[in-house]
């Protein structure tokens, strides 16, 4: 892997983070088209999300300091409820990650259409959030959940986390702007957790070719478009136009199916 491919990569991870696309899907594809070797690419996976957890951080400081300061004065009160409604949001994907990690990882190849057949169903879902009314709810406790067990569905490459939990979240019933800052905070956990976690277990023998520099490359192209993708996510999701990303996600899974059959 080179700079110029570190730099595609990480702005396909900082702008698929956070916009209704899939991240896991897009980034499969580039790798194919780029031929970068999955296995090579294992550390490159773990800094990109890493620069998008923290470009997520950055924009909700505020947000995350203040639930912290609740949580820490240690009473029953809106933070707490909040960290116990992220906790049981965990908790699909928490399962998925602990019993079918190989399962998930071996999906990860380049299967382009399963990527396609994917997005394909991203762009379902965010099509039926075209109909759904503005929500006057609060996420509940169960809401959280079962914004979770859409959370757990798109560890498969080519559904949307974002797209998948704020779509679930909307056609639940929610306020627009607490399902997007739900959902962008709900995965924080995960993903560092993930993340550790194949750093432990992975043999860097085969990622000696990944230079420092390419991946500092790729970290500051995934942050700097994940700042930018983060906030016109907000926007979107505020104005209910998520739509387009419905058409997108169908033309690009399409394409996919397409270039594998034909």
């Amino acid at each position: 892997m080179d700079w110029i491919e570190s730099i595609i990569l990480g702005i396909l991870q900082g702008l698929s983070e956070f916009l209704p696309v899939s991240s896991s899907g897009h980034l499969e594809i580039g790798k194919v088209l780029l031929g970068v070797d999955t296995e090579q690419s294992l550390l490159f996976t773990v800094v990109v999300h890493g620069a998008t957890v923290l470009s997520t951080i950055l924009i909700f400081w505020k947000e995350i300091l203040q639930i912290l300061k609740g949580l820490f004065a240690f009473q029953w009160n809106f933070e707490t409820q909040y960290v116990v409604k992220i906790l049981i949001s965990m908790i699909p994907v928490t399962v998925v990650g602990l019993f079918f990690e190989e399962q998930v990882n071996s999906l990860f190849t380049g299967n382009l259409v399963l990527v396609g057949a994917m997005l394909l169903f991203t762009a379902l879902l965010l099509g039926f959030t075209f109909y759904a009314k503005s929500g006057t709810r609060h996420v509940s406790y169960t809401d959280a959940f079962i914004m979770g067990m859409a959370q757990a569905v798109a560890v498969l490459p080519g559904i949307s986390r974002s797209g998948s939990t704020i779509a679930t979240g909307l056609l639940l019933g929610n306020m627009r702007h607490e399902v997007s800052k739900f959902s962008f905070l709900m995965v924080l956990a995960p993903i560092i957790g993930a993340n550790i976690l194949s750093l432990k277990d992975a043999d860097f023998s085969t990622a000696e070719s990944v230079s420092a520099g390419v991946l500092l490359a790729g970290f500051v192209a995934a942050f700097v478009t994940g700042l930018l993708a983060c906030k016109l996510m907000i926007r979107i999701v505020n104005k209910g136009k998520l739509i387009w990303f419905s058409v997108y996600c169908a033309i690009v899974g399409t394409v996919a199916i397409l270039s594998q059959v034909l």
